[in-house]
Formats: structure tokens, sequence, C-alpha cells
């Protein structure tokens, strides 16, 4: 069986100089590993491959007999990591929480620690003394905690 930590190691060096990161890697019992990897700017073939290329230059096939998949995310994928939500500042999300509610929304803000959120409602408010309601951006602040998944949304 590989060695996680030593793959973990393989990958992080591999992407230290690029705004790559690291989403997630599971190796199976029978040596199937797969790699997720995702960017702000999105991840194409090419890094894919180059990421697959250089694993297999340190991890012998022969020897380790495993195989290999190296992948992006993707854009509608749950989010794991911090970067993810960082990079996702100002885009559309759908959050749904622990308890059960779905929010659609914008992502305003992701707190240092990356462990509360902000994302802001368009929601129909009647002013008093208005004669219609508007429409504002209701901020609702999020613990990540409080978070069973979070997606881009793009519809």
């Amino acid at each position: 069986m590989l060695d996680k930590e030593l793959l973990r190691n393989t990958i992080e060096e591999s992407i230290s100089d690029t705004d790559i990161f690291l989403v997630n890697i599971t190796v199976s019992a029978d040596n199937v590993v797969e790699v997720t990897i995702d960017s702000p700017e999105g991840i194409d073939i090419e890094q894919c491959t180059a990421l697959s290329r250089r694993i297999t230059e340190v991890f012998d096939r022969d020897v380790e007999d495993y195989e290999l998949t190296v992948g992006s995310a993707g854009v509608t994928a749950p989010w794991t990591v911090d970067a993810q939500y960082r990079m996702n500042v100002g885009n559309a999300v759908d959050v749904l929480t622990r308890d059960g509610r779905r929010i659609h929304g914008t992502l305003v803000a992701v707190s240092e620690d990356c462990q509360a959120i902000t994302v802001t409602v368009s929601t129909k408010v009647r002013r008093e003394g208005a004669k219609r309601p508007v429409v504002e951006a209701v901020p609702h602040e999020i613990l990540r905690s409080n978070i069973k998944t979070i997606v881009r949304d793009i519809d």
C-alpha cells in the first residue's frame, strides 16, 4: 500500500510554486489512488497529467502496483478545504445547514480562520410607510461547523 504521507508530501512539493491546492487524497485497500486538486483559475488536463507523471516518477508502479487518478474537484462539488471557501468569495453559493435549511445567496466573506462565512441573500423587505417591498441583501453569518454542504451555485 502506498505511503499516504509521502504521497501528500510529493503532491504538495509539486504544486508549491503554483496556485493549485490539494483537496483530497484517497488510497483504497487495493491501492486505487484518487487525488483531487483545485485552483482559483480552474484545473486543466495538462495540470492533472503533469501531477500524475510526477507521482509516477516517485512511486514505481511495478513495485507499488497502484491505479492512479488525478482530477479536479469540479465546480459543483461540495467544498472540503479552506482554500475553496476563500477562492469563492463573490460567487453565488448553495448552503445546506446541519438543521436542514437551504440558503441560496452570495458568499461575501470568510473569516480569517475559515470557521465562519457570511452569505447575503436577496430578500423582499417591506419598509414602514412604503407601498411595495424592496429587495435587500440580507447577510447571514454561518459557522462552518453548522454547514452540512456548500457548493458553488451555477444556475
